[in-house]
């Protein structure tokens, strides 16, 4: 008897969660708008096909913003905002390119299914269409993600950077929820796109007080980047972070992190430190290690950040121009 009281006072809060849960449209799903904008993840893709066609270095960037993105404020298009001070404004982001791109594509599906699509949502979809395009395998994006409302140039503290140690990189990545095989999976994108000499030619000169390069990079190598990034240019030239594949979305990436090719001293410290180097032999296809397939994990990932912070049901909004809130 008392078994049955139980359940029967269990039932309805269960009953209740779950309308409440409906009723504010708690987490994302695959085919969001398959009953309200039923060409949304189409136009998005042919928007960014038309695009890379013209100029495929958008690939890369879109991949970037949607990161940049998600690690702050989470996921809610809040690296699209327009103003003073907002997060485009802030040192990581000023290289950011590809806001052509979602702009056409909000234009799209406002004029298709006016006030529906987020531009969370469309910057997801497209980061996807952007790894698929360059060879990589494509994966089912959950949708259903509104826009925030504040963009501050201060929170991008939280991304990671260039010269953090593996500890640091772990810890900013923990607080998104991601994990060590993530971080190691995440940083893989970096096998499309390019860095400027800038963030990287410290590695090649008077590194410190002992050694004139970073003695993690290949000595075989080391010419051809010094010849690339000469210390009397601006830095502002650019060089594929995936050394002979930089077009292409494949595992080369960790094969050059063993090979001590790695552009970025954070790429580089994946291969150095004990946690992550498992992880990048793994995907290296190492004989006698249980191999991990990079395109599937990437996508796995990809879904695991993209949920970050997400802004469901009433929270956020629905903005009408990706660069302005409404």
């Amino acid at each position: 008897m008392k078994s049955s009281i139980t359940k029967m006072c269990i039932i309805p809060f269960l009953l209740l969660a779950m309308a409440t849960n409906l009723a504010l449209g708690q987490g994302t799903r695959a085919g969001f708008y398959s009953s309200t904008c039923a060409r949304a993840e189409l136009i998005v893709q042919s928007t960014v096909k038309s695009h890379f066609q013209s100029d495929s270095k958008v690939a890369p960037g879109l991949l970037r913003m949607h990161f940049h993105d998600c690690f702050v404020q989470g996921c809610d298009a809040s690296v699209l905002i327009d103003g003073a001070s907002t997060e485009k404004t802030a040192g990581p982001n000023l290289s950011l390119r590809g806001f052509e791109v979602i702009d056409d594509a909000k234009r799209q599906l406002e004029a298709a299914c006016p006030g529906v699509v987020s531009c969370a949502d469309i910057l997801a979809l497209a980061a996807r269409d952007a790894v698929v395009l360059t060879g990589g395998v494509t994966w089912v994006v959950p949708t259903g993600r509104r826009d925030g409302r504040v963009s501050l140039a201060s929170d991008t503290s939280s991304l990671p950077g260039f010269t953090d140690s593996m500890d640091i990189q772990k810890q900013k990545f923990a607080a998104k929820g991601l994990n060590t095989q993530d971080l190691v999976t995440l940083v893989g994108g970096h096998t499309i796109g390019t860095s400027a000499c800038q963030f990287f030619r410290y590695r090649l000169n008077n590194f410190n007080s002992t050694t004139a390069a970073d003695p993690s990079i290949n000595s075989a190598f080391l010419p051809q980047l010094q010849s690339l990034c000469p210390a009397t240019d601006d830095g502002t030239k650019r060089v594929g972070l995936d050394n002979g594949s930089e077009n292409k979305f494949d595992a080369s990436f960790y094969t050059n992190l063993g090979n001590g090719r790695g552009i970025l001293e954070s790429d580089q410290k994946l291969w150095t430190d004990a946690s992550t180097k498992p992880f990048v032999q793994r995907f290296m296809g190492i004989r006698g290690l249980a191999g991990l397939s990079f395109n599937i994990e990437f996508g796995k990932s990809m879904v695991k950040m993209s949920n970050v912070g997400v802004k469901t049901g009433t929270n956020g909004e629905i903005r009408k121009v990706c660069s302005a809130i409404n």
